[in-house]
């Protein structure tokens, strides 16, 4: 995509955009040879930037959501004047936004903004050609996905799995190479076994005692597909920071010696962010350490970094990041009550549970399942419990800190599925991100 000009400024940000694989687009008319990659790299060496940040959206589906929301995030950290006068030196920084294909979570099958049973959803042929795409699954899935959707059209508020529908669902799964591993594992194989059956009723169950907007999402024929996709997302995320992403900062690295880099990554975003620290199967460092990182509203496992998960003798699959380190600055993660996507969705798509414990639960009471978007990163030490200030406080970040952000006084604006999940554009969010960048 051709660099995006911040509305109400003289600011740019580039847009750069990735495939499924993990691979740049190759048709960006402001690239070099269609490479907008080469043509970052190119800016870089001449401009020398003093800071680099980079963001990356969470599960937002096409260009124009993504741009919208990096017009507003960026716009965010350039309306705080006093934290941008308070860079030492000559701020030159380059903004870079990543577009990844990832999708809403359940709502576009349904006509409008009604989750009941009985509301319109797409047509047979849309929904099979929708979860084929998102699946990333072979032609040969094909008839898995009839099975399975025309159980739907017979009883979409069947009170039981039918027999066929379960069959399809395990060899569906079979096929997308569905892991199990646990908290411990990689953020795509941190749940527990899928069982199709069982993953009806808890949908079903959870739907009972969830609200209006997300109870359709919860139950029905179809809820272990949105617990399949979701799997898919957390996997294309992690393959996309890890690989493509993950050399892109590296070549940023090489260009710019001096210049500071900071990472902001958002729901699935942070596990993108994560990925490009760690490498390849969290084991190929980037070749120095970052500024600093802001994991906001995270959809990764709150055990995913510490030395040991739930207790046990196992460490988070992002641990080495910790003590390699690959961060110079603070980490700060954003926590709110009202986000229900990570309080809800997330626990109830690892196949896990609908409801996974307490806001302030104490470290003995923490469930095996939960996101960082609601308890924070968890079984570390240097850790700190923060309640977010307005975009006036003063926050006295310490450098290779994690600080864990009570943010739901100013993260809680929001309805359907995901609830405040995406209210993170205000000045109290980017005055934290702020705060982070200038230790």
């Amino acid at each position: 995509m051709p660099y995006q000009q911040i509305p109400g400024t003289s600011e740019q940000y580039a847009l750069l955009c990735y495939d499924k694989r993990g691979r740049e687009r190759s048709d960006d008319p402001d690239g070099v040879g269609g490479s907008l990659f080469k043509a970052i790299i190119s800016q870089v060496e001449k401009l020398q930037p003093s800071h680099v940040f980079l963001f990356s959206h969470g599960w937002k589906g096409d260009i124009d959501a993504a741009r919208d929301q990096y017009d507003r995030w960026v716009k965010a950290l350039l309306d705080l004047k006093a934290d941008q006068s308070a860079v030492p030196g000559t701020f030159k920084p380059i903004w870079i936004g990543l577009h990844w294909p990832s999708l809403p979570f359940g709502d576009e099958e349904f006509g409008g903004a009604d989750f009941s049973a009985d509301t319109a959803p797409l047509s047979p042929q849309r929904l099979k050609a929708t979860y084929m795409d998102r699946l990333d699954v072979g032609d040969d899935a094909a008839p898995l996905l009839d099975t399975i959707i025309l159980s739907y059209q017979k009883n979409a508020a069947a009170t039981e799995l039918p027999a066929q529908a379960v069959d399809a669902y395990r060899k569906l799964a079979e096929k997308m190479r569905y892991q199990e591993d646990g908290p411990s594992g990689h953020p795509d194989a941190a749940r527990c076994a899928f069982d199709p059956q069982q993953a009806f009723q808890r949908g079903t169950e959870a739907s009972a005692g969830a609200s209006f907007e997300t109870g359709g999402i919860l139950a029905g024929v179809l809820s272990p597909l949105r617990q399949l996709s979701y799997w898919t997302m957390k996997q294309r995320a992690r393959a996309i920071g890890e690989s493509g992403m993950h050399d892109f900062i590296a070549t940023l690295m090489k260009a710019a010696p001096q210049a500071r880099f900071h990472l902001m990554g958002h729901s699935f975003g942070t596990i993108v962010v994560s990925g490009i620290l760690g490498g390849r199967d969290g084991k190929d460092p980037l070749p120095r350490k970052v500024d600093s990182v802001a994991l906001v509203q995270g959809a990764v496992s709150l055990w995913a970094f510490g030395d040991q998960v739930h207790g046990k003798s196992l460490k988070g699959y992002f641990n080495p990041v910790i003590h390699r380190p690959s961060v110079r600055g603070p980490v700060i993660v954003t926590r709110s009550i009202y986000d229900r996507a990570v309080g809800i969705l997330y626990p109830w798509a690892s196949a896990a549970s609908f409801n996974d414990g307490a806001f302030d639960a104490d470290e003995e009471d923490l469930p095996l399942y939960g996101a960082i978007g609601k308890f924070g990163i968890r079984a570390l030490p240097n850790v700190e419990f923060r309640d977010m200030l307005d975009q006036n406080g003063l926050y006295k970040f310490k450098p290779g800190w994690i600080y864990n952000i009570q943010s739901s006084q100013y993260i809680r604006h929001g309805g359907g599925v995901s609830g405040a999940h995406s209210d993170i554009a205000g000045p109290e969010v980017a005055h934290a991100m702020w705060q982070a960048a200038l230790v």
